[in-house]
């Protein structure tokens, strides 16, 4: 299969923030109303005429075995461009918006439509130079969110982690905001600057990051001695250029007879299948680097390719949470074999297959999932990751002091490994995290007053029925985070079960009360977040 079309990418594909990419997911804005009646009750509607019909022209470009199944799609075609408002309607754009619902409904979302910008920017991607802060990312949730930084890109220099959500691009709000248009605010030239408001796991307030964009020009594959005579080697993402370059760093290299390889692919994002087995023979003499599981049961089984230029020397592998997709296949088959130990943190665990078929006349292009990948004892690692032999967590404390634990462990098992001799890693003893004081649930008469200036007064009181004026989210503790547990439907009788505890949020704050469902189920729920907003809990009458 041509490289250009059969890829293994994270997510959608692996989109760097460059002149190429950025996606992502957040939570603010959850808490805010999904819907509702007009205030006066009824909406109102119109009924539209009866039996809408296709031209003689779209029932002709219909091939005849569908013209019956499309003729609802026709019909609706039709009734847009009459009845719609704002006429002109885009017809390139209802197009586009139809092969997008369409692939939508595939219920994957590692099958999608590109248009033609993202396309062209998807396949730039693996070429080698980007403008911008260098990130491999997600567009598949409902906001911007980081898979991985770039080896020494801007944002891995700034901080900017696996997993981190982006709500703000100078100073808009993200909400809503489709991730592809969020990707494209984050591009931009050279020495331009770039706000970038970040949700992280565990952090209670957003972290703000200004970020200068570069010229990014990655080498794919490099490498240098370490200390006690071990060869290092980063891979970074499995592009064009990523074999000729890892065969030009392993001439070098080998030439200095090393005592063994420490192949770093944390935070390698993926990329082309082919590369993949290719780098893979380059440390493993012979067998299987994976098999392509279809859906008709048939399988496709991709053997070493013999002549590997390391194949015998003792090999640990590098991991983390930004190791997705081709890389996956490359240090699964690696561990299965028994020919590397995996040191780190467990990986992103993409385990499918993507085609990308350009459409005609330059309209961008599908990416259709036609395969699940298995590693070599047929192990699925889609949505599990690959978890290492040796695992070894890198903390905030370490980025910051600018200790990298997980190669000093993989040194350590390397020369052991060597030597014949086990290695046993002790994990690092911590002092447990003291928990945060909870809200008080005693049991009020009046309303609780509550310091909370930037957020509605409270007005309801424990053990009070309360109805939800609008859908609300449901979580299982009073902060943004990911921690929701179901959609309150507008109407639903709730009771109160304590006093409300206030969270400031960036300029604003949301007051959240303790509620319990009808059905049983308890959590929070969250006030307006700011004053002058609508209540979203009211008194039940």
């Amino acid at each position: 299969m041509n490289k250009s079309l059969k890829t293994i990418l994270i997510v959608l594909a692996v989109i760097v923030v460059a002149l190429s990419s950025f996606s992502g997911g957040f939570f603010v804005g959850h808490l805010m109303p999904l819907g509702g009646q007009l205030s006066g009750g009824s909406m109102p509607i119109h009924v539209a005429p009866a039996n809408p019909t296709q031209s003689a022209a779209q029932e002709s470009a219909t091939p005849e075995e569908f013209q019956t199944l499309f003729k609802p799609f026709w019909e609706a075609w039709n009734l847009v461009h009459e009845n719609y408002v704002d006429q002109p309607v885009d017809n390139i754009k209802l197009m586009r918006g139809a092969i997008t619902g369409m692939m939508e409904s595939l219920g994957d979302k590692h099958s999608t439509y590109m248009d033609p910008q993202t396309f062209t920017d998807a396949n730039a991607d693996l070429s080698g130079e980007y403008e911008g802060i260098g990130a491999y990312v997600d567009t598949t949730n409902d906001y911007l969110t980081v898979i991985s930084p770039i080896p020494g890109s801007p944002a891995e220099k700034m901080g900017i982690k696996p997993g981190d959500k982006i709500v703000e691009i100078d100073g808009e709000d993200m909400t809503g905001v489709e991730p592809e248009l969020a990707r494209r605010k984050v591009l931009g030239p050279a020495g331009s600057v770039v706000k970038l408001s970040i949700a992280r796991e565990g952090e209670s307030k957003l972290l703000e990051f200004e970020i200068t964009r570069e010229k990014i020009v990655i080498k794919s594959a490099s490498g240098k001695m370490l200390d006690n005579n071990i060869a290092y080697i980063q891979v970074t993402t499995f592009g064009d250029k990523t074999t000729p370059e890892l065969l030009e760093t392993l001439k070098d290299l080998m030439a200095q007879n090393p005592k063994g390889i420490i192949l770093d692919l944390r935070n390698n994002g993926g990329g082309y299948l082919q590369t993949a087995v290719e780098v893979t023979s380059q440390f493993l003499g012979k067998g299987v680097v994976l098999y392509e599981q279809y859906g008709d049961g048939k399988r496709t089984q991709y053997d070493v390719i013999p002549g590997g230029m390391a194949t015998d020397i003792p090999l640990v592998v590098l991991i983390n949470e930004g190791s997705a997709s081709a890389s996956e296949i490359t240090a699964g088959a690696l561990q299965d074999t028994g020919r590397a130990k995996l040191v780190g943190a467990t990986s992103y665990g993409k385990g499918s297959v993507q085609n990308w078929i350009p459409l005609a006349d330059n309209q961008g292009a599908v990416r259709i999932t036609i395969a699940k990948w298995l590693t070599p004892d047929e192990r699925t690692i889609h949505g599990k990751g690959l978890t290492p032999d040796i695992v070894v967590e890198l903390t905030d404390e370490d980025f910051t002091a600018q200790r990298d634990p997980q190669l000093e462990v993989a040194a350590q098992a390397l020369l052991h490994l060597v030597a014949g001799t086990p290695y046993t890693y002790e994990v690092p003893q911590t002092s447990p995290t003291p928990l945060p004081p909870q809200p008080s649930t005693e049991i009020p008469t009046t309303p609780v007053v509550v310091e909370c200036p930037l957020a509605i007064p409270s007005h309801l009181m424990s053990s009070q029925s309360a109805v939800a004026t609008t859908n609300l989210n449901l979580r299982s503790s009073p902060e943004i985070k990911d921690n929701w547990l179901k959609t309150i439907p507008a109407g639903t009788s709730v009771e109160i079960l304590g006093n409300p505890t206030c969270n400031p949020y960036l300029n604003r704050a949301y007051l959240w009360w303790q509620i319990k469902l009808p059905d049983g189920t308890t959590g929070w729920a969250a006030e307006g977040s700011l004053v002058g907003d609508s209540y979203f809990l009211e008194p039940e009458k």
